[in-house]
C-alpha cells in the first residue's frame, strides 16, 4: 500500500498532559508515512492544542452533545480510513475507532488498557515494551507500520500572534524580560504541591535570581491561585487564566515551568522550555517531562499498576508530596535556570 493509499485516524480524547504524550507517536506516522492522510478526533475543547501540532492533515472535533456526536461519525465514516489507532484505551475512544470503520484498529492489550473491555474492538492488540506512556503510544504507531524514532519529536507551532498577545499581557504586569510559570493545580490534589510552598518559591525566585513568577490556574482553581499569590506576599505574582493557544504562547516564552505531574508541565517540556516536575502520587519514569526536564521526587507511594495507569487519586495531599522541600525545589529551579542564563 502506497503513502497516498494510507488513511490513519488518531484518536485521544483529552486530556492535555495525555495529548502531548500522543504527539511523538502521530510524528513517528509522518515520520514514515509522508504523504499519507492523518488526521486526529478530540474532544472540542482540546482542539485547539492539536490544531497546533504540524504534521496534521486535519483535526476533527468531537463535541457533547448527540447531534455533534452523530455528526462527527458521520464525518470519520466518509473519510475512509485505513487504519485507526485508538491511544486512549476507553470504550468511549474504541467505540469511535470501530465506528469509523476503518477495518484495522490497533489498540493496548488488556493488560495495558484502564478499561479492558474496550479491546474488544481491536483488530490488533498490542503489548507495549516501553515504560513511559510516549514509548506506549509510539508502540502503536510502530504496529500501524511506522519506523521507531532516535527520540520523541513533539512538532508543535504556537501562533505568533498569542505569542505577541502574551508577551503585552506580561508587559502589562511589569514583566518584560524572563519569568517563570508556576502551575499549582492537577487532576486530583495528591499530585499537587502545597501553595504556600509555591508562594515561598515565588519569593525565593525573585530574591535571589531577578525573576518574577506567573501562576497558571485552570477554571475553578481561583483559590487555589489566591493562596499561592497570598503567600508570594512581596513577590506578587500575576495570575493568568488562559486558553490552550495563549497558555501555550506563555510557557514557550518562559525561563522555567515549575509544576506537578500535569498538563501545563507537559506541554511547556514538549515545547523546548526548562521543566522543574515535582513527582510524588505518579511514577515519572511512566509520567516524566519529555523529551527533557529536571524531577525531583522523594519517597514513593508504589501505585499497583504503573503500566495501567493507576495512580493514588487522593483528595489529600500525599506524604511523597509533602516530603518535597521549598529547598530542593529552588535548587532544581535555579540549576534549570542556569542552563538557559
Amino acid at each position: 500500500m502506497t503513502d497516498t493509499s494510507q488513511r490513519f485516524l488518531v484518536v485521544r480524547l483529552s486530556s492535555l498532559g495525555d495529548l502531548v504524550h500522543t504527539i511523538p507517536a502521530v510524528a513517528a506516522l509522518r515520520a514514515s508515512f509522508p504523504s499519507a492522510t492523518i488526521d486526529w478526533v478530540v474532544d472540542q475543547r482540546w482542539s485547539p492544542l492539536v490544531e497546533m501540532v504540524t504534521v496534521i492533515n486535519e483535526t476533527i472535533p468531537l463535541g457533547r452533545s448527540l447531534p455533534d456526536v452523530l455528526s462527527c461519525i458521520r464525518r470519520l465514516r466518509r473519510a475512509r480510513y485505513t487504519c485507526a489507532l485508538d491511544l486512549q484505551g476507553r470504550y468511549r475512544s474504541a467505540v469511535l475507532a470501530r465506528l469509523s470503520g476503518a477495518p484495522r484498529r490497533i489498540g493496548r492489550d488488556r493488560q495495558a488498557t484502564r478499561e479492558p473491555g474496550a479491546t474488544i474492538f481491536y483488530t490488533d492488540r498490542v503489548i507495549p515494551t516501553g515504560r513511559h506512556i510516549v514509548d506506549m503510544t509510539v508502540d502503536l504507531a510502530v504496529r500501524a507500520g511506522a519506523q521507531p524514532q532516535p527520540e520523541p519529536r513533539f512538532p508543535l507551532r504556537v501562533p505568533e500572534d498569542e505569542l505577541r498577545f502574551v508577551r503585552e499581557m506580561l508587559s502589562r504586569e511589569g514583566i518584560s524580560g524572563g519569568y517563570v510559570v508556576i502551575s499549582p493545580g492537577g487532576g486530583w490534589k495528591s499530585k499537587c504541591w502545597p501553595p504556600d510552598r509555591f508562594g515561598a518559591l515565588c519569593r525565593l525566585l525573585l530574591q535571589r535570581d531577578g525573576l518574577r513568577s506567573v501562576v497558571n490556574i485552570a477554571p475553578g482553581e481561583e483559590d487555589l491561585g489566591g493562596a499561592v499569590v497570598s503567600a508570594a506576599g512581596s513577590a506578587n505574582p500575576p495570575i493568568v487564566q488562559l486558553p490552550i493557544p495563549a497558555l501555550a504562547a506563555l510557557l514557550a516564552q518562559a525561563r522555567l515551568v515549575v509544576a506537578g505531574d500535569t498538563g501545563p508541565l507537559h506541554l511547556a517540556a514538549a515545547l523546548g522550555t526548562r521543566v522543574v516536575g515535582l513527582y510524588g502520587a505518579t511514577d515519572p519514569q511512566r509520567n516524566g517531562p519529555l523529551p527533557r526536564g529536571a524531577v525531583v521526587q522523594n519517597i514513593s507511594s508504589q501505585p499497583p499498576d504503573y503500566l495501567r495507569g493507576d495512580y493514588v487519586r487522593l483528595d489529600s495531599y500525599s506524604a511523597a508530596m509533602l516530603s518535597l522541600s521549598v529547598e530542593q525545589v529552588l535548587a532544581a529551579a535555579e540549576q534549570e535556570i542556569s542552563i538557559t542564563a
